[in-house]
């Protein structure tokens, strides 16, 4: 079965407001919907409850970042807002005029949370999930969860070369988002990791897909089984992160790095568009193993939600501790 996707064949965020300075085409068809329909994006401007965008032309990048209202974590209307922003992607490389096209080159995926990109899934919702047995629910945020992921490691169907930028901590989903960019570009004090081991689940939207294509599926199934939370360091220099950038310097590594491959991206679109061809992850793929995951997350007894919960708890209490 093919996602909605599949048919389809220097300035810090916080100083820019989420207006788009250029027109966007308004999507053909509607946004794909996991519970209600996400605002449509108007012609002139893409503002979204969670995601501000902002597209410079100069420099060929649609910049957009993560600003989730309360915790940083993947929320059904995040997932919602991920798709416009997707579609409004799509539009511009499909519909735009010329000079839209010919202005876009990179994509890049970030975050407004300090110290944050994304604590991965709604942990209390699993948890709500499972104990009344909402088989249901579960599988329906779970599948929108790949069809985000499934856009992001296609690059939309677009020859734009996508960069997630990690100033913070990256977990579970949140990481497994991070993973399905062509390129990874992380700030030295970021952590990253898939602690779903410790209560007793496996991460389940992208995360051992994306790793053994990247690493080998040994050294991920290594990763996934230890719950260890590394630091950027150690994902660079295991292959996982590519570009190592200096704290407070992440947005800037990202210019350097597309300034310094600019003359090279007709060449680096079309070695990952190949590595896409000779070593898919499908849509088919990433389906099968969600279903694994809702399996295995139906069968998590009270002493696994207890510890689920505790690491919500947790999450929770440290961003409240910085805000």
């Amino acid at each position: 079965m093919l996602s909605p996707l599949a048919k389809a064949d220097g300035r810090s965020y916080s100083d820019e407001q989420p207006i788009v300075d250029r027109d966007i085409p308004t999507p053909a068809g509607p946004a794909p919907k996991p519970v209600t329909e996400p605002a449509r994006p108007s012609p002139t401007s893409l503002l979204l409850p969670h995601i501000d965008v902002k597209l410079d032309f100069d420099q060929k990048i649609y910049w957009a970042a993560m600003r989730p209202s309360r915790h940083p974590m993947i929320t059904m209307e995040l997932l919602q807002d991920m798709m416009c922003v997707q579609e409004s992607v799509r539009a511009i490389m499909e519909e735009g005029n010329r000079e839209q096209r010919q202005h876009l080159e990179y994509f890049v995926a970030g975050s407004q949370t300090p110290g944050v990109y994304n604590f991965g899934g709604n942990l209390a919702y699993f948890a709500d999930c499972i104990q009344h047995k909402d088989t249901k629910g579960l599988r329906e945020y779970a599948y929108a969860c790949i069809d985000v992921v499934y856009g992001n490691s296609v690059a939309f169907h677009t020859p734009l070369i996508t960069i997630a930028l990690v100033q913070g901590d990256a977990l579970g989903g949140g990481f497994e988002c991070a993973l399905s960019f062509d390129v990874l570009v992380a700030e030295r004090s970021a952590k990253m990791g898939l602690p779903e081991v410790l209560f007793n689940l496996f991460p389940g939207m992208g995360a051992y897909s994306f790793l053994s294509r990247k690493i080998g599926t040994a050294a991920a199934e290594k990763m996934i089984m230890s719950g260890k939370v590394y630091t950027a360091e150690e994902l660079n220099q295991l292959g996982v992160v590519d570009v190592l950038a200096d704290d407070g310097q992440g947005e800037n590594a990202v210019r350097d790095y597309i300034a310094r491959n600019r003359r090279k991206h007709n060449a680096h679109s079309a070695i990952y568009r190949s590595r896409r061809r000779i070593d898919p992850v499908t849509y088919d793929e990433l389906r099968d193993i969600v279903d694994i995951w809702i399996e295995a997350a139906m069968n998590l007894d009270e002493q696994d939600l207890r510890k689920m919960i505790r690491l919500a708890t947790a999450q929770e209490r440290r961003l409240d501790k910085h805000a």
